[in-house]
């Protein structure tokens, strides 16, 4: 966090307040400090989720780079099987 401009640490911290100031509005029951921990379970959760996300995205690019690639190598196979069917067809007609 500290590499980060202070512009993004200065927009964080106005989020949290934000979110701090809404824990507390919506419940007369809990104090700052439950607030806090309670928006800390939310970061948490929202981080978790999003590297969850992430890591089902690296799996689904990984299968679909898997299933490209064998495709692409059925379709060499195809494409030098048309060539020697092409040059069979060509050998049979020059012998007629």
């Amino acid at each position: 966090l500290s590499e980060k401009p202070s512009a993004y640490v200065e927009n964080l911290a106005k989020d949290l307040d934000a979110q701090l100031r809404e824990t507390l509005r919506s419940s007369a029951r809990i104090s700052q400090t439950q607030a806090a921990v309670l928006c800390a379970l939310s970061a948490l959760d929202a981080q978790r989720q999003a590297e969850s996300t992430a890591e089902q995205l690296r799996a689904s690019m990984q299968r679909y780079l898997e299933d490209s690639a064998q495709k692409e190598r059925m379709a060499e196979l195809a494409r030098r099987e048309a060539e020697r069917l092409h040059r069979e067809i060509k050998e049979l007609k020059s012998k007629k």
